[in-house]
């Protein structure tokens, strides 16, 4: 048994002149449907207003959440924030943590939204709204959920916003491997940071993610990991420059699995990027993250 979170508003119909696949997080639950008995679905509350000003800017959050976010922001989230936008901004974080809770339960959950590690303390960018990562970990660790926390962000783009916002936090380690030179521009410090070449294939992106993910989970010993399981790594991303094969993903999921089950530890994964032309595509490949982990990990 797989264990799920969902909720409708996830499929906000897009804003006007909106680049984002709006239809994705649709595709990615019935694709998810379609396995039937397999999946166990969890539908998430809102986040509370004060878990989601632990980590951003009480302005900014009652701006999203009343749905006037400033052009200038609006701008640098890449749509503007209507009230249907506003209220998947405000359950997202909660599904990442309602897919934690179900981990340290079961050993794994999947969020079918999030990974949206670009959003700084008072402003989205990237299309990303607020931070559910940077949100669920400070909630998890301030209610005594866990001692230790650790984000594994292996989008193809640097976790800039979710690095930021937990610099300092205690009992809790953030990774991000990435493509170099790949947005954003000005990159943020995470604890570690595993910069890739452009052009990067299956054989040396393995390589390089148990040479550097291994130590670094055991020196940082979380109890939980949450997972930034972007796709965009993928070799025909729209927005990615690296050049891993769909298998390369999936063995991207066995090695991540392998290096978690060895360790006794629990994971709780997200959506992250996935860009395209072809939405389902993209889906299929966010679905694959979700099986091959789940197959490795629910217990």
């Amino acid at each position: 048994m797989i264990h799920v979170v969902h909720h409708p508003a996830y499929v906000a119909p897009g804003p006007a002149r909106s680049a984002y696949r709006w239809n994705k997080n649709g595709l990615i639950r019935d694709l998810l449907r379609a396995e039937g008995e397999r999946i166990a679905w969890h539908r998430p509350d809102p986040t509370p207003p004060a878990a989601l000003e632990a980590v951003h800017d009480p302005d900014y959050v009652a701006e999203v959440l009343e749905a006037r976010v400033p052009a200038a922001k609006a701008r640098r989230i890449g749509f503007p924030v209507t009230p249907e936008v506003a209220a998947r901004a405000a359950v997202v974080p909660g599904g990442t943590w309602l897919a934690a809770r179900l981990a340290l339960d079961h050993g794994f959950a999947a969020n079918t939204a999030g990974g949206s590690h670009h959003a700084l303390h008072d402003t989205g960018a990237g299309y990303c709204v607020f931070n559910d990562l940077a949100i669920a970990a400070v909630r998890l660790v301030d209610e005594g959920a866990v001692a230790r926390i650790a984000i594994v962000d292996v989008d193809v783009h640097q976790g800039d916003g979710t690095a930021a916002l937990l610099a300092g936090r205690p009992g809790i380690a953030t990774y991000s491997i990435h493509a170099e030179k790949n947005f954003p521009v000005r990159k943020a410090r995470s604890t570690l940071d595993v910069p890739l070449a452009d052009g990067t294939g299956d054989d040396e992106y393995l390589t390089v993610l148990e040479a550097t993910l291994a130590p670094f989970l055991d020196a940082h010993e979380p109890d939980l990991i949450l997972y930034q399981a972007g796709v965009d790594p993928y070799a025909g991303d729209r927005l990615g420059r690296l050049a891993l094969t769909r298998d390369g993903l999936r063995a991207r999921e066995r090695l991540v699995a392998r290096l978690v089950r060895a360790r006794g530890l629990s994971l709780a994964s997200t959506v992250g990027g996935g860009y395209g032309d072809d939405a389902l595509a993209i889906a299929r490949r966010h679905v694959d993250a979700i099986l091959t982990l789940g197959e490795a990990l629910s217990g």
